[in-house]
């Protein structure tokens, strides 16, 4: 099966159906990808080609008496709550400086769990707490540096090193 739109969204439409709801499980991180393919929780291959990020709930195919549709699993986060806009900046600072995807909310921050940031948050000061739990609508925050793919007008693909100096910005290839 093809999906390359999305049809809907479960947690979006009021309405019901006879039709049984077949998941498509997803990592939080899989949510973006533009091309993968799936086996959804009834063994059915589903080869998803759409160039939008998806959410928990996205109706991807609709058979005569199925709906198809992204589920995205629990994974271990961090919570990390504050009470002051001052802890709000402090922490999002810290947490900018990692290169991390994130929930921001009033009341506090979430992240996908790693050892060394929770021990890091507890060592700032913070009162991080570990939970099991959807991460999704959140910020994506990836790293400018490493390396980066791209195609040229020579039609192949390869990646480079990127690199800033004091000179500016310049690649090597």
């Amino acid at each position: 099966m093809i999906a390359d739109k999305i049809l809907g969204n479960l947690h979006k439409s009021s309405e019901t159906t006879s039709k049984v709801v077949v998941d498509i499980p997803f990592e939080w991180f899989e949510t973006d990808r533009h091309r993968i393919l799936k086996i959804a929780d009834d063994g059915t291959e589903v080869g998803i080609q759409i160039d939008e990020n998806l959410s928990d709930g996205d109706v991807l195919a609709v058979t005569a008496d199925k709906i198809y549709a992204v589920r995205i699993k629990k994974s271990k986060l961090v919570r990390i709550p504050v009470k002051t806009m001052e802890e709000m900046g402090r922490l999002g600072f810290e947490l900018g400086n990692r290169h991390l995807s994130l929930q921001i909310a009033s009341d506090g921050i979430t992240i996908p769990f790693d050892a060394p940031t929770f021990e890091y948050l507890i060592r700032l000061g913070f009162y991080p707490r570990i939970v099991e739990d959807v991460f999704a609508d959140y910020i994506v925050c990836k790293a400018h540096g490493a390396t980066q793919s791209h195609s040229h007008e020579h039609n192949h693909d390869h990646s480079h090193e990127h690199h800033h100096d004091t000179e500016g910005h310049h690649h090597e290839h």
